[in-house]
């Protein structure tokens, strides 16, 4: 590229060409994407706009990169797009979410296999007969990654809402004795534009609650609980952004 050629820089993101790696981690809150710069190796603040806030670096000498997504679908593809645009192609997302099953405890790791489209955005992409499902090789490498660090992760269908404080009791309840294990707001986007888009997605979150549970903890109990599973799917993910450069 000559000086006489203008790059165009991504309209939210802002971004270039070069500014991040193959690999990118999604977390919704841009102050757990500060959480996992600091983890990097050689990490760099590449930019800062509205929810997003970029940082690239290294996980174990192999190059990472990460953007927050802010809440909910819309934001999430945006991200995903725009980071596609500049080069990227394979993406976890590091997210929160509530437990779904009894025996998922709040703090709990859970990998997100594929995912209830109830997200509101993805069926601007894809019929909402097209399943909403993780790229194999990311499911895997998150999965094997736990594995490897000693975590304890839980596996299955998640469910995606696009409203935080609505909640339909009836269909909660249906996907609750079908199995589903973890409600959030960006996975089944994520899946559905990376498929769109041709690009490989995984998932893995956090457990911060669970309506399910006999007993509450306290609200302080609960974020303590949820700090522990944050770090424990940050360390997931960059495990298996190394695993997944190894399998390339």
């Amino acid at each position: 590229m000559t000086d006489s050629q203008e790059v165009e820089v991504q309209k939210h993101i802002r971004c270039v060409p070069g500014d991040v790696a193959r690999s990118v981690l999604l977390p919704g809150d841009p102050a757990r994407a500060r959480r996992i710069g600091e983890q990097l190796e050689e990490a760099r603040l590449i930019a800062e706009n509205r929810e997003y806030v970029v940082f690239t670096g290294k996980t174990n000498g192999v190059a990472v990169s990460v953007c927050s997504t802010g809440i909910g679908g819309s934001s999430a593809a945006i991200a995903l797009e725009e980071l596609r645009n500049v080069g990227a192609e394979v993406f976890i997302r590091v997210g929160s979410a509530g437990g779904r099953r009894k025996e998922i405890p709040i703090g709990s790791l859970v990998v997100v296999t594929a995912a209830y489209r109830g997200d509101g955005v993805s069926d601007e992409y894809l019929p909402l007969g097209f399943p909403a499902v993780a790229d194999l090789d990311v499911n895997n490498a998150l999965i094997q990654a736990a594995k490897e660090l000693g975590f304890s992760a839980f596996t299955g269908i998640g469910t995606t809402r696009s409203a935080y404080y609505v909640r339909h009791l009836e269909l909660n309840e249906h996907l609750r004795q079908v199995g589903v294990v973890a409600a959030e707001m960006e996975a089944s986007t994520l899946f559905i534009v990376g498929t769109h888009r041709q690009a490989k997605v995984g998932c893995v979150v956090a457990t911060d609650s669970n309506i399910y549970l006999e007993k509450q903890p306290t609200l302080a109990e609960k974020e303590a609980l949820y700090m522990q599973g944050e770090q424990m799917t940050i360390r997931t993910a960059l495990r298996a952004v190394q695993l997944l450069e190894v399998t390339s």
